[in-house]
């Protein structure tokens, strides 16, 4: 088995920045569908399975940035209690 913090370190930056905005602002021209399904499921209006998927796609990219960030500023960290 793979492990996450080896799999998310080997993104680059560049190419998981770019992926996450172009994920965020899909479709360009109208509402993006990250906006969108964020305020339906506030609204309580997000049901269908659809939505529920487009809401996940839309927002992973951003949880995969958040991770990375995090495993990057540990890995950077000095150890404790040396």
């Amino acid at each position: 088995m793979m492990n996450v913090s080896k799999w998310v370190a080997d993104i680059p930056w560049i190419v998981l920045l770019v992926f996450t905005v172009l994920m965020a602002l899909a479709p360009f021209g109208a509402t993006p569908h990250l906006v969108e399904k964020w305020r339906m499921l506030f609204a309580g209006t997000l049901r269908r399975p659809l939505d529920w998927f487009d809401l996940v796609l839309h927002t992973f990219p951003i949880v995969l940035v958040i991770v990375k960030l995090i495993f990057t500023l540990r890995a950077g960290a000095p150890a404790t209690g040396e």
